[in-house]
């Protein structure tokens, strides 16, 4: 049987890799595939986005277990140039454990992910997934259902939600395939919108159950400082509900 220590460090390893994946697919790929063509949602396939080339984010991160004190914080440069993700830590403080078993994990396993080229297989493309018009939900957003074509740790089963002219707003869902027996469930919240005329994640929320950890959280907020080149302000955005991302 494993001890507690034991199960502790092989759970917060867990965290780490689920996260990973959420967020490494998140400032990559954030273009549909214009191939399909159904009527009822054609503005949101049809769009020909310019796909994200080069970027560079401060990143703010905040790790947590809901129901315990352990938590950490972290922020840092984020930066993609000729595929090749690079980070620099700016500030990092809380628990030691969650900062180097989580953060500094999260990141550099991200940084793995892309500069390999494997966080290409989350792209949100008709490869990857099956779109089916949804409607509109209870508040009047209208939605795609999104069904990843296969079970990969890199998709999300769940769902796509636009704005009045078909723009990418939100998916949130859970991971098509568990990263492991010890997590159970890992469910995803990735908040979009248009920096500088281009459409990029600005938060993530990820929640997963862990076998002897609980309910772990990881909440990031990007801030860009240029796109494709181009020069925008710090945006300073925080979506409603990540206030506790924000150092303390």
């Amino acid at each position: 049987m494993l001890s507690r220590t034991a199960s502790w460090q092989r759970s917060t390893n867990l965290w780490a890799i689920a996260c990973t994946l959420v967020v490494a697919s998140a400032i990559l790929h954030a273009q549909p595939n214009t191939e399909v063509s159904d009527r009822s949602f054609s503005r949101f396939t049809s769009r020909t986005d310019q796909p994200i080339r080069e970027y560079r984010a401060f990143r703010r991160m905040h790790a947590y277990i809901e129901g315990q004190t352990r938590e950490a914080w972290m922020t840092a440069w984020t930066e993609l140039r000729n595929g090749q993700m690079s980070y620099e830590i700016v500030s990092e403080h809380g628990s030691e454990a969650i900062r180097n078993r989580v953060l500094h994990t999260v990141l550099a396993r991200e940084q793995e992910l892309v500069n390999s080229g494997k966080a290409a297989r989350s792209e949100l493309t008709a490869d990857n997934y099956v779109f089916t018009d949804g409607g509109r939900d209870a508040t009047g957003a209208h939605f795609v259902l999104i069904k990843p074509r296969r079970s990969d740790v890199n998709l999300v089963d769940g769902r796509a939600v636009l704005s009045e002219n078909g723009d990418l707003v939100r998916v949130e869902g859970k991971l098509s395939k568990n990263p492991s027996f010890w997590t159970s469930l890992v469910n995803i919240v990735r908040h979009y919108a248009r920096v500088a005329g281009f459409r990029v994640p600005v938060a993530t929320e990820t929640t997963a159950r862990m076998r002897f950890l609980g309910v772990a959280r990881l909440d990031v907020i990007y801030d860009y400082q240029s796109i494709n080149g181009r020069a925008v302000a710090l945006s300073g955005r925080r979506s409603e509900g990540l206030s506790r991302t924000a150092e303390r």
